[in-house]
């Protein structure tokens, strides 16, 4: 991929978590591991090379569209597709040295962004914090009533962001300490800046 031609997914609009429907989620799922044997930046930087290694194949799959092969930039597209239709295009919105971020692009189940950031633990020597944290509301009522009502999607996503977080320690060669955990805040459990950042 040359990332030089502008294609037409370029053009495709974001969705806002505000233009969702009204059910806004934050969803957080993070694992903590010490020790490891791969340094944290270069794992960083392998996550943002290489995140289709870090998704279960049978699960989800990751498909850059948009951008060079060897970067990660800011305009960077890919396709996801989750077992089941949930596909949808996101979009890079910011790169740093510690996380990554991801805006739905029209037509996404979600409407929203998600981030993932690797980050020092906050009590431990040579430990880590990594996250994926994502800010969506389904992207119309239909999307919402299978997705969270029924429970379809949302089996499939914590699965896959679950096993991805356990791929980052594998990866890490650290020892993990305790379980993956998942968390959901709805709309009206949220602080007012987790709010104001879906406006």
């Amino acid at each position: 991929m040359t990332g030089e031609s502008v294609k037409p997914e370029q053009h495709k609009d974001k969705q806002t978590a505000s233009s969702g429907a009204n059910n806004l989620l934050e969803r957080r799922y993070w694992v903590e591991f010490q020790n490891p044997t791969l340094p944290a930046p270069e794992l960083m930087r392998d996550i943002k090379l290489k995140i289709e290694h870090y998704s279960p194949g049978l699960l989800a799959n990751f498909e850059k569209t948009v951008g060079e092969e060897r970067e990660l930039r800011v305009g960077d597209q890919f396709c996801i597709r989750i077992l089941g239709p949930w596909n949808g295009d996101v979009r890079v919105t910011d790169v740093d040295d510690h996380s990554f971020t991801f805006e739905t692009l029209k037509g996404h189940p979600e409407a929203g962004t998600i981030c993932f950031s690797l980050t020092p633990h906050e009590h431990f020597a040579d430990a880590w914090h990594f996250e994926i944290r994502s800010l969506a509301a389904s992207r119309d009522g239909l999307v919402a009533f299978t997705y969270d009502t029924l429970g379809v999607g949302k089996k499939m996503q914590e699965k896959t962001w679950v096993s991805f977080c356990q791929r980052v320690v594998e990866k890490s060669g650290g020892q993990q300490l305790g379980d993956i955990q998942v968390r959901t805040l709805e709309k009206e459990e949220m602080p007012r800046e987790v709010k104001a950042e879906a406006e």
